[in-house]
């Protein structure tokens, strides 16, 4: 096994407010490879996009609490102050946004705001030099006409487009990592399965290592070597693409896979959708996130949170059921 590029150790983010404490993420801790690409999946406010925002200190220090160690290529980011940060962000690891609308600056060039970004870490680059590498990366996200686009505003591009342009500007300073938070949430279902086929294709020419947050699990299931799932800002299960469609084992998996249609089920079976809300994050949690909504719940998963166990082949699952001590 290489050496992980990427390693976090017990990280915790909290966001204030003047009356409460919301503790989004709670003692995450996980590796990634060179070259791998590993899903974060969950529901909407499971702590996926706070876990990768603060991976490269996105979060506003007067705003959040952020604590743990984030180690990368043996530097612990978490100890870095913001200029030490701005080295990092875009040359060593580029971010691509959920949405591209928001994220592209809507009074500049698309061709101005890829060549600012690579000129502000390559310095000595002429303009002139950054202007055709700008173009070259246009074409290698598959933008037609690369030389006529640089001169347009994101509002004349389609939503594919505008991610692509999102992929090309985290690509330009070839960075070792990609943060790709929910990349395809806003397009249809071709454009997504063209930006997925892009990024798999750029991964495999570059060894870029990417770390995929995603509520989709065909998105996983079609791009991930590994997964891990999160539920009220904890992981409940680590495993591999195939280990966790074949065998899910924390109950919060087991439902979510019984939620997706499927082709091999029969049309008279219903969907199985988890009742139930997720707990309120700003109170304590001193149990299991997921016991309010688990059938299969006991006493000690309301008292206790329940630690990652190791159950094989690198599967883990963050359950009581698992529990040598559980056994009859």
């Amino acid at each position: 096994m290489s050496t992980p590029l990427l390693k976090i150790k017990n990280l915790n983010v909290s966001f204030l407010s003047q009356r409460q404490r919301l503790h989004a993420v709670r003692n995450v801790e996980f590796e990634l490879h060179p070259g791998e690409t590993l899903g974060i999946v969950g529901e909407s406010g499971c702590g996926k996009s706070a876990t990768a925002k603060a991976l490269v200190q996105l979060i506003p220090r007067h705003y959040a609490d952020l604590s743990g160690e984030i180690w990368y290529a043996d530097q612990n980011l978490a100890s870095f102050t913001e200029k030490q940060m701005q080295k990092v962000r875009g040359k060593e690891i580029g971010m691509i946004f959920q949405d591209p609308m928001t994220s592209l600056n809507p009074t500049m060039r698309i061709g101005k705001q890829i060549v600012e970004g690579y000129l502000r870490h390559f310095p000595d680059v002429s303009s002139k030099s950054a202007w055709a590498y700008a173009i070259e990366m246009l074409h290698l996200v598959g933008i037609p006409n690369p030389e006529e686009r640089m001169n347009e505003y994101p509002h004349t591009l389609s939503g594919g487009m505008r991610q692509r342009v999102m992929i090309a500007i985290a690509l330009a300073c070839k960075p070792k990592l990609i943060l790709a938070d929910e990349p395809t949430t806003a397009l249809d279902v071709t454009i997504q399965a063209q930006i997925l086929d892009l990024m798999k294709e750029i991964q495999r020419k570059t060894q870029t290592s990417i770390v995929l947050i995603t509520h989709d699990l065909s998105v996983v299931a079609k791009c991930c070597d590994r997964v891990l799932v999160m539920y009220a800002g904890k992981i409940v299960e680590s495993a591999t693409v195939d280990q966790l469609f074949a065998n899910p084992q924390h109950p919060y998996t087991q439902r979510l896979l019984q939620a997706i249609p499927r082709l091999d089920k029969c049309k008279s079976e219903p969907l199985i959708p988890i009742e139930g809300t997720p707990p309120n994050l700003s109170l304590p949690l001193p149990g299991c996130g997921f016991c309010a909504r688990c059938p299969a719940a006991m006493r000690i998963c309301v008292e206790q949170s329940p630690p990652l166990l190791h159950l094989k082949d690198g599967h883990y699952s963050a359950c009581f059921k698992h529990d040598p001590r559980m056994s009859p």
